[in-house]
């Protein structure tokens, strides 16, 4: 398990909530206790993300670009990227729970832009602390229903990544088109 939720946050893409959400299952069924499926998750999703940031700052932008290129990912590291300039330490924060398809890319991001590790630490234990709380809860109460809560679940995160987007998306749009149209304000005759 914690092997599993370590190389899912350093960016391999395995099912890591699907796994807390059948982790919360089994303590639901009392074959594991709670309290240490959530130490055990919360340190190695930390782990994973430290590492990743690790390897971002001590690898620098070479490794980023090599990592991109050996897993096709470019464009999520560039979105990464995008998203840790634009939100800073809550981007941390929401790539954790909210937007997890960013998560590895902005820990290898934030270790690039040398974002201070003592904040990167802090919003990230946060930010996991929520993910693995909440998937490992929500397992629990609907341990019945796990399998069918994971594809929702699943389907959940990529529309709310794909919301974000297009709200940024409008926004950048709407802010060009208002440039052109003071520019043409301006050289309007009149």
């Amino acid at each position: 398990m914690a092997a599993v939720l370590v190389v899912t946050s350093i960016g391999v893409p395995l099912p890591g909530s699907p796994l807390l959400l059948a982790l919360g299952s089994f303590v639901a069924l009392e074959e594991l206790e709670l309290w240490p499926v959530l130490l055990v998750a919360g340190g190695a999703t930390i782990l994973g993300d430290q590492a990743g940031y690790g390897i971002g700052r001590f690898g620098g932008r070479h490794a980023i670009d090599a990592l991109a290129r050996r897993s096709g990912q470019s464009a999520q590291i560039h979105r990464a990227e995008a998203f840790l300039s634009r939100w800073g330490a809550p981007g941390i924060f929401f790539s954790r729970w909210l937007v997890t398809a960013l998560g590895p890319w902005v820990n290898l991001s934030s270790g690039v832009a040398r974002y201070p590790w003592p904040r990167f630490l802090l919003w990230d234990v946060l930010g996991e602390a929520l993910w693995v709380g909440g998937y490992v809860s929500l397992g629990l109460l609907f341990s019945d229903r796990v399998r069918a809560l994971a594809d929702l679940l699943g389907s959940l995160g990529w529309l709310l990544l794909a919301l974000l987007v297009a709200v940024v998306a409008g926004w950048e749009l709407a802010r060009h088109y208002r440039g052109i149209a003071r520019r043409l304000a301006r050289h309007a005759p009149g």
